[in-house]
């Protein structure tokens, strides 16, 4: 099922169903899932489930730099930017956005991966200088128990991206924020039964 509809987006080439490739190397991608959502909460628990994707995502090697309910085409989705280390690299992370709107017995997610190619960690280096080391750092505020995974810091802060407006971060946000603009959700997906956790 083509759940989601207007995800096509300026500057991103087709390479295969449902696969978008930008210059920059970021890629878009749709998918859907015949399957009950595993969100570890219901969309109405923020608070729980912010703090459990933090812990799955520190689990699994990464760092959940946010997560929000927003709105997709008029139904509720999971918006979420996180880190990852760049697979088989030393050096250098992978950020991935994603919407993910469930509903009660499948889900469709549209996703975009944006890897940090050339000189790495310069994002970070240059906050950390405005900021100072001892504000650079903090605990996680979805789960400040969490450790583990790459860590929670400034430099992860929309209010930087105008700073650097080419870093992945950046694009990333700027992919989900023209999906929420843009995309819509067929009437077959929106008349199924909703998500409730």
């Amino acid at each position: 099922m083509r759940a989601l509809v207007g995800i096509e987006l300026p500057g991103f080439r087709l390479v295969e169903p449902d696969v978008w490739v930008s210059d920059a190397g970021d890629v878009l991608s749709l998918h859907f899932f015949a399957l009950r959502p595993d969100l570890p909460a219901s969309l109405d628990d923020g608070p729980s489930l912010r703090a459990a994707l933090t812990r799955m995502t520190a689990d699994a090697g990464g760092g959940l730099i946010e997560a929000s309910v927003k709105s997709l085409g008029g139904l509720p989705a999971l918006r979420q930017i996180l880190k990852l280390p760049m697979p088989g690299q030393a050096h250098g992370q992978v950020f991935i956005g994603s919407f993910t709107v469930p509903r009660a017995e499948c889900s469709t997610v549209v996703k975009i991966q944006a890897p940090e190619c050339g000189t790495t960690g310069m994002r970070e280096a240059m906050v950390m200088a405005q900021v100072g080391p001892d504000a650079f750092f903090r605990a996680h505020p979805y789960a400040p128990e969490v450790q583990g995974g790459l860590p929670f810091h400034a430099a992860d802060h929309a209010r930087y991206d105008a700073e650097f407006p080419d870093h992945p971060l950046t694009r990333v946000r700027n992919v989900l924020g023209a999906l929420a603009e843009g995309a819509g959700v067929a009437p077959e997906f929106a008349a199924l039964a909703p998500f409730t956790g």
